[in-house]
């Protein structure tokens, strides 16, 4: 029998789509019937305390507290030239915390990387142009926008959630033939036929009444209790799914506020089942990840997104609104509206379900080995 093939996958715990992006993939590997072993390593663990501090803690607080700022810094960093005195200093951190994960590639001796944040994609294209790694790496891009941070020469190739996307990569000098536009990657689960009814019973949730999910990504950022509670006081028969994440607090909030409203609201914290949770539902409303738009999406779910930070979710965003799967909220009041619009809007809600199944992508994961292992 020939060796498995071995892909590593690289992530960094900012947010949680890269991660999941990274799983997804290694998830359709364990699926599959290929001669493929894949492994998801987090770039931070091989970084001093610091730098991780910097890149994880920093940018979550950054953009759930002063999400203007960020917005700046995204565009900042978009726009600067290579040689300014910003961009060889930023280089030049990520260099020295570069050499632990080196070794620890040499360890693994993968045939394939494939980079689902830009920062590791940036550590390994050095260590490419410098002749210290041969193994082909491959990008991942998680949203629905390009950062100039993403593109790096010595890539294997990348792979795209969209055709814009792909025109972008070739304006910035990425060969044509190097571009595969083939989604997201999101968990195979997102794909199955699941019965909303089944799937309700295992929540207490009624598989009648209209049901409505509020999300906050894997962190729960968000002010999601008082986004809740404001929901909860518009007319009609409903019931709140709300996530909270990995946010202890917020889930603390939404358990008190569940007290008040029995029936109503079904506070979720950190979970592996999404996906039963939205077949139970009618309407999303999230922010515009790459990762969560495209679970949507999948599953053929309308969405409200709320509130995106400036940069890629507010690029997000305007792709979702320009395919017809979403309409934007910038504030609480303007989220109330929506809802109530779009409950008077059947037609509109069923053309936004049906448009949102139709451009799902949930073989992305499987498309990306399809061509890695070739």
């Amino acid at each position: 029998m020939s060796p498995k093939k071995k892909i590593l996958m690289l992530s960094v715990s900012a947010g949680a789509g890269h991660m999941r992006a990274a799983e997804a993939i290694c998830a359709h590997a364990a699926a599959s019937n290929a001669a493929v072993e894949a492994t998801h390593l987090d770039a931070m663990d091989f970084v001093t305390p610091a730098f991780r501090k910097l890149y994880t803690d920093f940018y979550i607080k950054l953009v759930d507290k002063a999400p203007t700022l960020w917005g700046y810094l995204y565009n900042q960093t978009h726009t600067a030239q290579p040689d300014s005195t910003m961009e060889r200093l930023r280089r030049k951190v990520e260099r020295m915390n570069a050499g632990a994960l080196l070794r620890k590639i040499e360890a693994l001796k993968p045939d394939a990387i494939v980079c689902t944040h830009f920062l590791p994609a940036e550590m390994l294209a050095r260590l490419i142009q410098r002749g210290e790694l041969h193994c082909p790496v491959w990008v991942q891009v998680t949203d629905f926008d390009l950062h100039r941070l993403w593109v790096h020469k010595g890539m294997a190739g990348y792979f795209v959630a969209n055709d814009e996307v792909a025109y972008r990569l070739k304006a910035q000098g990425i060969a044509p033939a190097n571009i595969h536009v083939t989604g997201i990657p999101i968990m195979p689960a997102f794909t199955q036929a699941l019965d909303r009814r089944t799937c309700a019973a295992e929540f207490g949730l009624s598989p009648d009444l209209p049901t409505f999910m509020l999300m906050g990504g894997g962190a729960g950022m968000g002010q999601l209790a008082g986004v809740a509670e404001r929901l909860l006081a518009l007319p009609g028969d409903f019931q709140l799914v709300v996530l909270a994440g990995k946010n202890a607090q917020a889930l603390a909030d939404l358990r008190a506020l569940a007290a008040r409203f029995p029936g109503r609201v079904f506070p979720q914290g950190f979970t592996h089942q999404v996906e039963r949770l939205m077949a139970c539902a009618d309407l999303i409303v999230t922010k515009p990840g790459g990762l969560t738009t495209s679970e949507c999406m999948a599953m053929g779910l309308p969405m409200v997104v709320n509130a995106p930070i400036p940069g890629q979710e507010e690029r997000n965003a305007d792709h979702l609104l320009e395919q017809g799967v979403a309409l934007k909220a910038m504030d609480a009041v303007t989220l109330e509206y929506r809802i109530q619009w779009l409950l008077a809007q059947p037609a509109k809600l069923a053309a936004m379900r049906e448009r949102s199944r139709a451009i799902g992508r949930g073989d992305a994961g499987r498309a990306l080995l399809d061509v890695v292992l070739a």
